[in-house]
């Protein structure tokens, strides 16, 4: 009886050990604070990741840069030091200009034309990825981005000179057409560097505005609603295709029900967040017609400079979202 209860305990052991054996957990890197609704959207999808495999694959979320630093993410992912991360899709760039056609001022500027970009800037997206070992699972816009100052800016007049945060080449470009001194920064770094006056002026949504409680530190939010770029969760194909049949199914499951999610939570942000900034003293402008004349001609300018570098690929982009 003894050696059948000996017998027994040890099968019940082994088997929890395969059970528990077969349980994965992927560390995932995110460049955004948990109040962000991108973030929080994340930690909806891994636990739908959860729930959908039975705990077969648990995500944990790394959030604000504290895992990799913002530009790192996609090169971790990459390198398969994580497998699955998210980032600025416009970050790669310098990759590949498709990759910034959804932060080319003026060229859409609404969430529907944001749907059709995407739509068409997608299968262009899948390819890149692909050559580079990784995979697409969502992407979700930010609410239309605005200009935020420490004065009024009623031309484009008033941005020459002052310091102005980037954070890619493209609005790099951008700040350098409007006269501006354009300073690196990164969204958890924003509030230290208005603060000590390492720059003046940024072009970013009101979800950020809010989060960094930018009233602490300057006084107008001007509604250009220049574009929507979006954030992109990618994963390591190796990675990916190491999952059993059934894990790899639920994770594209709640990966498609997070970029559903995700744009209704960001439609959402928009109003929300511009209250707030009101609530909180920040001065909120419609901008002037010869302001947004100037910077549409801007963004002109950028859109002839981006098909003149895009070639091919950024010519059929741009055929697919103007047809």
């Amino acid at each position: 009886m003894k050696l059948f209860k000996l017998i027994g305990g040890a099968a019940f052991a082994v088997a929890a050990l395969g059970v528990s054996a077969q349980a994965e957990t992927w560390d995932m890197p995110t460049p955004y604070p948990d109040a962000t609704f991108h973030t929080a959207n994340i930690h909806d999808f891994a636990k739908d990741v959860a729930d959908k495999t039975g705990g077969k694959l648990e995500i944990k979320v790394h959030s604000a840069g504290s895992l990799f630093k913002h530009p790192e993410i996609s090169k971790a992912v990459r390198s398969g030091q994580v497998p699955v991360g998210e980032f600025f899709l416009s970050l790669l760039n310098n990759d590949n200009p498709a990759f910034g056609a959804d932060s080319l001022p003026f060229l859409a500027t609404s969430y529907g034309d944001a749907e059709k970009l995407w739509a068409a800037q997608k299968p262009i997206i899948d390819k890149l990825l692909d050559v580079q070992g990784l995979m697409p699972l969502y992407a979700v816009p930010w609410p239309p981005q605005g200009l935020y100052t420490t004065k009024e800016i009623k031309t484009v007049d008033d941005l020459k000179g002052v310091k102005f945060r980037t954070y890619n080449a493209t609005l790099e470009e951008f700040a350098n057409l409007a006269g501006a001194a354009p300073t690196q920064v990164e969204v958890p770094d924003i509030p230290q560097a208005f603060t000590t006056g390492r720059v003046e002026a940024m072009i970013t949504s009101p979800s950020t505005g809010a989060n960094s409680k930018a009233w602490d530190f300057l006084s107008h939010y001007t509604d250009i609603q220049a574009w929507l770029p979006k954030n992109i969760v990618v994963v390591n194909k190796r990675s990916f295709r190491r999952l059993d049949d059934d894990v790899q199914a639920a994770v594209l499951e709640a990966a498609a029900a997070a970029e559903t999610r995700g744009w209704e939570m960001s439609k959402a942000e928009t109003a929300a967040k511009v209250a707030i900034l009101k609530e909180n003293g920040i001065t909120v402008v419609e901008p002037s017609e010869e302001l947004m004349s100037s910077l549409k001609a801007i963004g002109a300018d950028m859109l002839d400079n981006w098909k003149a570098s895009a070639g091919d690929e950024g010519a059929a982009l741009l055929d697919a979202y103007n047809n």
